[in-house]
């Protein structure tokens, strides 16, 4: 089999979401790091040796072992100088992937071992065919996504703390709340209330799940949303204002230059140049 690789360069997503895969046939002695990297990816280990060092720990894996790397971690690995390692990846972002992982035993131990499922093998070659397909490509690979995390999760179950379940429940609910209601007047309190939690709690394990204030990624789907608009219709700045849940044309026009570096008027010409 060729080398292959799969990229998507969308790094924020609300759920989760495939951003790489592929396999690779190593030369004796082929080292990746020590490096960070900004999702998380599962290796599996198709035939042949290799190590992987992460958290202070090394690891000697061999045909069947699957190794995971968790963003904002120092990791290397390497293949046998002898018995080179073949393995393919799956890499997955997006704000539930943690919660989903957590399910698995894989984040706290770092390395399972398939043996011979041949379930979870199939999920990574039905991967390689899912890039050809010619349309709904990333529907094809997220779905694969979903079925290779129940697998994981039924075959390396984890022990998560109903304290952590109950966060991340509260930061989904959240993202939901935002998502649905960009468009009405919403503050951090009403959000808070919704939920029936105290807000500052609610502003901590939101900033400490998705690295943003809940203020901040409002704006930001505000903004999101008025760019679609912006592009996909001929709407007057202040009824689109309004449509993302700024009433005051002024205020939106500002905060939209502020994030964007141009006035919505701008951006929607400059759009329409690149379009014709």
């Amino acid at each position: 089999m060729q080398d292959y690789t799969f990229s998507n360069d969308f790094f924020r997503n609300i759920d989760a979401m495939i951003y790489t895969c592929g396999y690779e046939d190593c030369a004796p002695g082929h080292s990746y790091g020590p490096i960070l990297r900004t999702g998380y990816l599962i290796h599996y280990v198709l035939h042949g040796h290799g190590i992987y060092k992460a958290r202070g720990r090394l690891f000697r894996l061999s045909e069947g072992d699957a190794f995971l790397i968790c963003p904002g971690e120092l990791i290397y690995y390497e293949a046998d100088q002898n018995d080179p390692w073949s393995y393919t990846w799956i890499g997955m972002q997006g704000m539930k992937v943690q919660g989903y992982l957590e399910r698995t035993s894989l984040p706290g131990c770092l390395v399972v071992h398939y043996g011979r499922d041949d379930q979870m093998r199939l999920c990574h070659e039905k991967m390689f065919e899912a890039d050809k397909q010619p349309k709904n490509r990333d529907l094809i690979m997220n779905s694969i996504m979903y079925e290779y995390l129940f697998l994981l999760a039924r075959k390396f179950p984890g022990r998560p703390s109903s304290s952590s379940e109950k966060q991340s429940g509260y930061v989904e609910e959240a993202l939901r709340c935002i998502e649905s209601h960009y468009a009405d007047v919403i503050t951090v309190q009403d959000i808070a209330d919704t939920l029936n939690v105290n807000r500052s709690y609610l502003h901590r394990i939101f900033k400490a799940a998705t690295g943003f204030s809940i203020q901040a990624y409002l704006l930001d789907c505000r903004i999101r949303k008025a760019c679609i608009l912006l592009k996909d219709t001929t709407l007057p700045i202040r009824i689109l204002a309004r449509s993302v849940g700024c009433p005051d044309p002024l205020y939106f026009s500002r905060l939209f230059r502020q994030k964007m570096g141009l006035t919505p008027s701008a951006y929607r010409q400059r759009v329409r140049q690149g379009q014709t």
